[in-house]
């Protein structure tokens, strides 16, 4: 399939296949994984516009970016304007390159405070937020949304025209409404009847979990990229696995175990060095079950490892079940 090149303002995707911002999963070590197995962008968990509660350990972890590829996009969540336009400004100083405003997060907490999918109720405080935003900032402002609040109140597609007309640059939509949270199943004729009417990139996201269904919703919804989320989980080779199908139509090998168990390993060190040995090993976790949840043995190999303290610990055991897996001591 032949790939037009997709742009946000002046930067160049490296391929069309994107990691979804997750809260409690695209930190830095895993925004650089994915970057390095094939993303063409990557987008930080979101921050909240309250930039009174930017001194905490969270939101500075959330902030930091050493290190990483360009462009940089960071997500901000909020319902105020002159807030998210404060915290879009911040984000600029401390090194952003695309601001990407939240109105597709369905969490409770984040709805509840008239942020996240529940702006798209709203449709005159969205045209206020946007505008704010990218008035605020030199930079490209992006936007990510679900198609509706629910099935009767669908309004995706006024909420594009909105967003273009602020000065949007670049849409994601995920092919939900609020109300199924992710539930059912990701619609994608929202997503293309969104794409006709706007003449900014849209990204399609949304249930895409193999190269063959990312094509597949590429060509249903002539949308300008995918957006991948919860199957790049335990599984950040998927962009390399999409890019190189959609380039050549080739489906890759599948993985070996053991280049498998040099990606955890390289993730687990990542980890243990970002957020410091305690923290670490705690976040490591429910990487490793991501990781493992397809494999013979994983369920007693994860209730032991969940009680593991140390780093050390938990790469030596990793390196014994990956061990046993080759040699076929855990066959299915």
């Amino acid at each position: 399939m032949d790939q037009a090149v997709t742009r946000i303002g002046t930067y160049q995707l490296a391929s069309p296949v994107i990691l979804a911002p997750m809260a409690g999963v695209t930190d830095l070590p895993f925004r650089q994984l994915c970057r390095r197995l094939g993303a063409g962008l990557v987008v930080s968990e979101m921050v909240t516009s309250d930039v009174r509660l930017w001194n905490s350990r969270k939101s500075r972890q959330r902030l930091d970016h050493t290190g990483e590829s360009e462009p940089r996009s960071v997500q901000i969540a909020g319902g105020d304007a002159e807030m998210m336009a404060e915290a879009a400004r911040m984000n600029e100083q401390l090194g952003a390159q695309i601001i990407d405003i939240n109105m597709g997060c369905p969490a409770k907490k984040v709805c509840n405070k008239a942020a996240g999918s529940a702006l798209m109720r709203d449709e005159k405080l969205v045209g206020e937020i946007l505008e704010a935003v990218v008035n605020a900032v030199n930079l490209p402002v992006t936007l990510k949304i679900r198609t509706g609040w629910c099935a009767e109140q669908r309004n995706g597609l006024q909420i594009a025209r909105i967003a273009e007309a602020s000065g949007i640059q670049a849409l994601a939509v995920h092919g939900r409404t609020r109300t199924q949270l992710y539930t059912g199943a990701a619609e994608y004729d929202s997503i293309a009847a969104i794409k006709q009417a706007i003449g900014i990139p849209v990204f399609a996201n949304g249930d895409i979990d193999s190269p063959q269904k990312a094509l597949a919703v590429l060509q249903h919804t002539g949308a300008d990229a995918v957006m991948i989320g919860r199957a790049a989980q335990g599984r950040p080779w998927i962009f390399n696995e999409i890019s190189h199908f959609l380039k050549t139509g080739e489906l890759l090998p599948a993985p070996t175990l053991d280049w498998q168990q040099s990606i955890l390993q390289e993730h687990l060190q990542a980890l243990h060095t970002f957020y410091g040995e305690h923290q670490g090993v705690r976040i490591a976790r429910k990487h490793v079950g991501w990781y493992l949840q397809t494999l013979p043995g994983a369920e007693d190999f994860r209730r032991r490892f969940n009680q593991l303290e140390c780093p050390e610990q938990q790469r030596r055991n990793i390196q014994t079940f990956f061990t046993r897996l080759l040699e076929g001591d855990l066959a299915a």
